[in-house]
């Protein structure tokens, strides 16, 4: 029997109906979180959607239902160090990560626990961090899914100015003389205000998400880690001039922001060129969570959507 863990649903963000969201272990027996959405009426396939960084399941919800009446089971999962699974750090609110082995096996455990309960075929719809180690995954050899759809992916940061080479010894060098769980960056002690922040033009969107955090401040997460930083930096690097990425030959998506702030969309087109049957797109006036976004930049993600899940 499955093991039962909670959804956090608010007035402006209720629970999807016949949700139900429950705890599988992943690397080193690590307690993490996934939910799982049936489709609305008869399924005519899956999407896996793995958030970004600080993002918790709810996040998603209106996404998800989107989903499900297009025809799609959704499954969407909590990393490691985020949302309502295993934090790696005392300090909860630090964004840690130990590298992308254990990312890795934990997506391939979500896979296996949820495989007999997705329909195929199968689609991989990653966002930032997410769409990083979703490519990552398939970079590496996963092989289940028929498509990928990622959003405003992290296949490269923004590092003011910073070239990567010293960024990435800097952080390499910090882990090493054991600062990996000091934060790389400051962050506000109080939340940010609509109008300073760099995520969305939507007001609505931004506060309803807000209110989840408040709702369940568990869900919380605050500054990255050097480690973080270190993982990160490594991933991409991987991605941009590893074989695996060359290899990777499915129909899929790559959406970026114009207005993007936080990662390096010329990086984003690099490994788009680099990967058989990829489609790069960059949707003007947004901010780098496409998914939350204004109405008109929403439909620019929907419509790209829906033309890749119709070449399946």
């Amino acid at each position: 029997m499955a093991d039962a863990a909670p959804l956090i649903g608010t007035d402006l963000a209720p629970i999807p109906a016949g949700a139900a969201a429950e705890w599988f272990a992943g690397a080193g027996g690590a307690r993490l979180r996934a939910g799982l959405f049936p489709a609305t009426g008869a399924a005519k396939g899956s999407v896996v959607l793995s958030p970004g960084r600080t993002e918790p399941i709810e996040k998603y919800f209106e996404v998800v239902d989107e989903l499900r009446a297009r025809g799609f089971a959704v499954l969407v999962h909590d990393w490691r160090g985020q949302g309502l699974s295993h934090r790696l750090l005392a300090d909860r609110l630090l964004g840690h990560a130990n590298g992308s082995a254990d990312f890795m096996a934990d997506y391939q455990a979500l896979l296996s626990t949820f495989a007999d309960r997705l329909p195929k075929p199968w689609i991989a719809l990653g966002h930032s961090m997410g769409g990083c180690l979703t490519l990552l995954a398939l970079a590496r050899g996963e092989a289940r899914f028929s498509a990928a759809f990622l959003s405003a992916p992290m296949l490269g940061l923004q590092l003011g100015g910073i070239p990567g080479p010293v960024a990435r010894a800097i952080a390499a060098g910090l882990k090493l003389i054991g600062l990996g769980g000091a934060p790389a960056v400051r962050t506000p002690a109080a939340p940010v205000p609509f109008a300073a922040n760099i995520l969305t033009h939507d007001r609505a969107r931004y506060e309803r998400n807000e209110a989840q955090v408040a709702a369940c401040p568990d869900l919380a997460l605050g500054a990255p880690t050097w480690g973080w930083l270190d993982f990160a930096l490594c991933a991409t690097r991987e991605l941009a001039t590893g074989p695996g990425t060359a290899r990777t030959a499915m129909p899929a998506t790559i959406l970026t922001a114009a207005e993007e702030r936080l990662v390096d969309n010329a990086a984003a087109r690099r490994v788009a060129a680099r990967m058989s049957g990829a489609r790069f797109v960059e949707i003007p006036g947004a901010y780098h969570e496409l998914a939350q976004e204004t109405d008109d930049v929403r439909a620019v993600f929907w419509r790209e959507f829906d033309a890749l899940a119709a070449r399946l």
